[in-house]
């Protein structure tokens, strides 16, 4: 039961660092951390292979590699850049382009989105809420992490981490 548990943990972070983008603009750091331990955790708790570490671990390293990169062009959000990576180790090379793929598209949705909403005025009830204010800000950019979240939800039940395990 305990490794059902462990393997909720992707999905539950990826959820929370969607909505934490979404409101606050932000994606703590602790959320990319859980990441990381859960995953070690659920690689030793399913038998990963050492090959198959290497691969996921590989896959996490060059996502952050490029995604220092796209933050230090001011590209992305430094949290945006650690879930990149995060979720990358999850997925590993095996389903990283499909991760990729469905963020860039889902992130050119959100960007359409976003740049409509900014283009209304926002009905009063939305308008008095913090987080809406500064979506609709002109300035401000947008929260990619968002659509890593929805990439990462989408691609993870195709990923094999979900299989029984110890069948």
């Amino acid at each position: 039961m305990i490794e059902y548990a462990v393997l909720l943990v992707f999905p539950a972070a990826m959820a929370f660092a969607g909505a934490m983008d979404l409101f606050t603009m932000t994606i703590p750091n602790r959320i990319s951390i859980v990441l990381v331990v859960a995953f070690g955790v659920a690689a030793a708790m399913t038998g990963m292979s050492w090959a198959g570490v290497v691969n996921h671990l590989g896959a996490g390293i060059l996502m952050l590699s490029i995604g220092i990169g796209m933050f230090a062009l001011g590209w992305l959000g430094g949290g945006d850049a650690k879930l990149l990576a995060a979720t990358a180790l999850w997925v590993g090379f095996d389903h990283l382009v499909p991760y990729i793929l469905v963020a860039g598209m889902a992130g050119g949705v959100l960007a359409v989105v976003i740049l409509m909403y900014r283009s209304i005025m926002p009905p009063l009830w939305l308008a008095r809420q913090e987080w809406a204010l500064r979506l609709h800000g002109a300035r401000t950019g947008i929260p990619y992490g968002i659509a890593l979240a929805a990439a990462g939800l989408h691609i993870y039940p195709s990923t094999g981490w979900l299989s029984p395990i110890g069948v």
